[in-house]
């Protein structure tokens, strides 16, 4: 049989666990990767860390076995970590790369393989498709144990989790948070982050944070319908006024306020600006968007007279300027942010955290820090319909959208269209619009929108759905 062509996606390579995520096709990923490093110099050492998922340990492993083969230096947790400590490890021990064995937020029958820069981040496009053209179709044989590979001192272990909280200890107040007067809840969802957040906020409410690899059948992605009894354990105990969630890899946030209600990536990253802007003191610096993030964050950062850039949709865009220049926030719809201050990474505690020292250095709830960005900007809302099509369907429609716009969804005329990374109809004027986007890593189309509210919101999306026949 023919090895499958693996293809690096928006955020790295991702597959079914036992039908193309195996061990011969992660030695194959490793042995272009070790290819590549090998190009760069002669020597390397790479932190390699694994989230919750299934037999994460024995592809790490895997992998580090095939670097020893190449004399490649591997640097290994004693447990599974979070991808912004596989990230921070890389800065933090000099490392030349970082790979991480985790499928993020998709479904539990996932597995994935991420690459990190030395500088902290998603490795830039350029270089992981230098690393994907070095895939090779034969799997890699011979490999060293993992034993005399310790032996050899080409196996490391290192305490990455540890490193971590070193660090956030170091850069937030966790004092103000613990004592300040409000409660909060965390919820794991079963993934990398739940070790670290029970030490860090040792008080808070912890919903899923033990190991669990089917994260009981749900895909640990921290949106609303993904986080209900978070939500209703808020609801149901008035001293819990946040309630921060994580994916599977903890470099993804969803934040609930003080009534159970969500509160997501889009008002998160105008809170995150505010803060580093009018409380942190932070006036230099650039503002990075991805196509689908609201216009409301072009508007602040217009307001505090700061120059905006709006990429295509994945971090790695993002990652790849921080590193270069100053970004006070830089952020996606999905859950990925990153702010200065940190490495150029997105990460799920780090922001969690941010909020919470946020709200208890002015003593306002969530809900009220939010009302001081609507003050700014105007209220809006925004949400997003993961819609299941096969191929042919899905790019015919992204096709039509590109080619030949729709001039009316629904009651709305279209004002404007966008092209970046997907369509975005804007409708009546400025502050309502659709967009349609194929995902990078699934056989979905994602429709988002934003509206007045949420009733709204929800009018765009079935009417641009109905337009679109899906």
């Amino acid at each position: 049989m023919d090895p499958i062509k693996i293809k690096f996606g928006t955020d790295g390579w991702r597959a079914i666990i036992a039908q193309e995520y195996t061990v011969d096709n992660v030695k194959r990923v490793a042995e272009g990767t070790a290819l590549w490093l090998k190009q760069q110099g002669d020597t390397a050492r790479v932190v390699i860390g694994y989230d919750c998922r299934f037999a994460g340990q024995l592809f790490s492993e895997t992998t580090a076995r095939v670097f020893g083969k190449h004399g490649i230096t591997s640097l290994l947790a004693p447990a599974f970590i979070s991808t912004p400590m596989v990230s921070l490890g890389v800065v933090k021990t000099g490392a030349d790369l970082g790979v991480v064995i985790t499928a993020s937020h998709n479904p539990p029958d996932y597995n994935g393989y991420k690459l990190k820069s030395k500088l902290g981040g998603p490795s830039v496009p350029d270089d992981v498709s230098a690393v994907e053209a070095l895939i090779p179709d034969e799997v890699p044989t011979d490999l060293p144990e993992l034993e005399d590979l310790k032996e050899q001192g080409l196996v490391e272990e290192h305490d990455f989790e540890q490193i971590y909280i070193d660090h956030v200890t170091d850069k937030f107040d966790l004092e103000l948070i613990r004592n300040a007067d409000f409660g909060i809840a965390y919820d794991a969802m079963y993934g990398a982050g739940q070790s670290a957040m029970v030490k860090l906020l040792p008080e808070a409410r912890h919903l899923h944070c033990e190991y669990n690899p089917s994260f009981l059948g749900t895909a640990p992605e921290p949106i609303d319908r993904n986080l209900q009894q978070l939500s209703d354990v808020i609801k149901n105990d008035p001293k819990l006024s946040l309630g921060i969630a994580n994916d599977g890899d903890a470099d993804r946030i969803g934040l609930y306020d003080e009534n159970g209600d969500f509160v997501d990536s889009h008002h998160i990253l105008l809170l995150l600006l505010m803060y580093q802007y009018e409380y942190k003191g932070i006036h230099n610096g650039e503002v990075i968007l991805t196509f689908s993030v609201t216009d409301k964050l072009k508007t602040l950062a217009e307001q505090y007279g700061l120059p905006y850039e709006v990429t295509k949709i994945g971090f790695k865009y993002i990652a790849e300027i921080m590193a270069e220049r100053d970004v006070i926030v830089g952020g996606e719809e999905s859950g990925g942010l990153a702010v200065s201050g940190h490495i150029p990474e997105r990460d799920g505690i780090w922001i969690g955290l941010m909020i919470a020292e946020y709200m208890a250095k002015t003593g306002k709830s969530l809900n009220d820090l939010i009302q001081d960005v609507y003050a700014k900007v105007g209220s809006f809302n925004c949400d997003r319909d993961d819609v299941h099509v096969d191929n042919d369907r899905k790019w015919e429609i992204v096709k039509q959208a590109r080619d030949n716009p729709f001039q009316k969804i629904g009651p709305y005329t279209v004002t404007d269209v966008k092209h970046v990374d997907g369509t975005k109809f804007y409708l009546d004027g400025d502050d309502r619009w659709l967009m349609v986007r194929p995902s990078g890593t699934e056989p979905v189309l994602r429709v988002y929108a934003q509206g007045a509210d949420a009733a709204e919101t929800r009018k765009i999306l079935d009417a641009g759905r109905a337009e679109m026949g899906i």
